[in-house]
């Protein structure tokens, strides 16, 4: 009886080990989760290192964070995070192709690895997080949506207007945005019924608002100041007497790049290329001065590539957050450069403050 349970024994282990057991040195068959890589079997590192050149998803026609120019090439607050991630992964930040991209194409064209990187003036949600399947890196910009009027056809508008200013009120904004999501559900809670008109783009939205179709427009707040200004600018009449309100945001609006999930990899270059920024900008660290500054704290000496650096082992050069820095600029760099000067907007005060100046801008320590 012994015999015969210890053939059996041994005939169920070949088979079992037949059907798909593994043991060291046998090869193993390993699925792929969708969108997890930039090229088929190998990962978005890999792919942007043999193409020589990032592919950066933008809005193209946000003005402020990204504008396609004539050349293809884009300027603004997001472009250069798409230049910052270029410079840390292939040392050049000028090798960069711009996708501009509409709300509603972002996501499929991450996830369908048409891109690597999505920088376009997109909010981190839960939904987004989890149903759709895209991961967030570190929030750039911290927005909130608001709303502007034409006091001459809404009179007694101002910046301290809420949501009785636009009962019964012709409302614009593009569809497929979490834009289109608050105003319904802030519409509803505050009691008050608008006419909501939705079209692809924001600056279809504006051309409506312009044209007298729309009573106002909405989006993020940055998005309302830097079309104002860029208005202002071109001499569109009344613009500079837009009324963009409420002046507490009616949404919490958290900016940043977005990754495929399951590409850990991809996601701890993009994530340390912001942090890099962050830090710099703590430590006044510009682009101007980072040669002299690596060796001033042990702790940039490890970020720019010195003693203790961690970037090989990430799959970057050593200097890779230099040449952030030296190429592109700190986070206050950026920001002045892109949003300050142009569009007014200011880190005083505002959530995109440094941490120890009462705002939100807060990288871990590069160790």
């Amino acid at each position: 009886m012994l015999k015969k349970l210890a053939v059996l024994f041994a005939v169920l282990a070949l088979v079992a080990a037949a059907c798909g057991g593994s043991s060291d040195g046998e090869e193993t068959t390993t699925t792929t989760a969708p969108g997890n890589s930039g090229q088929e079997g190998g990962s978005t590192l890999d792919a942007v290192l043999a193409r020589g050149e990032l592919i950066c998803g933008v809005s193209g026609s946000a003005v402020g964070f990204s504008e396609t120019q004539a050349d293809g090439s884009a300027t603004g607050f997001d472009a250069d995070y798409c230049r910052a991630v270029a410079a840390a992964v292939l040392g050049d930040a000028t090798k960069v192709q711009f996708r501009a991209l509409t709300a509603a194409e972002r996501f499929e064209a991450l996830k369908n690895n048409e891109i690597d990187v999505l920088i376009r003036n997109t909010t981190w949600t839960q939904s987004r997080d989890t149903d759709i399947g895209m991961q967030f890196v570190a929030t750039t910009y911290f927005d909130g949506q608001q709303l502007m009027g034409n006091p001459a056809t809404l009179p007694g508008l101002t910046s301290s207007s809420g949501f009785e200013a636009i009962d019964g009120a012709t409302v614009c904004t593009n569809a497929g945005t979490t834009t289109e999501k608050n105003i319904t559900e802030g519409a509803q809670v505050a009691g008050v019924s608008i006419n909501l008109e939705t079209v692809e783009t924001f600056p279809e939205a504006m051309e409506k608002f312009k044209a007298g179709t729309c009573d106002l427009v909405t989006t993020d707040g940055s998005g309302l100041f830097g079309n104002r200004a860029a208005e202002a600018n071109a001499g569109t009449e009344g613009a500079s007497e837009w009324v963009i309100f409420p002046t507490k945001p009616i949404s919490k609006e958290p900016l940043g790049p977005v990754v495929r999930q399951n590409d850990d990899e991809w996601f701890d270059i993009v994530q340390w290329t912001v942090f890099a920024t962050f830090i710099a900008d703590e430590l006044d660290v510009t682009s101007a001065n980072v040669d002299d500054m690596m060796d001033a704290t042990p702790e940039l000496t490890r970020l720019f590539g010195g003693e203790g650096e961690l970037q090989t082992s990430m799959g970057l050069n050593p200097d890779a957050f230099l040449q952030v820095i030296k190429q592109v600029g700190n986070y206050g760099e950026i920001f002045e450069k892109n949003l300050t000067g142009p569009l007014g907007l200011e880190r005083v005060g505002s959530a995109n403050e440094q941490w120890f100046n009462g705002g939100l801008i807060y990288a871990p320590p590069a160790r």
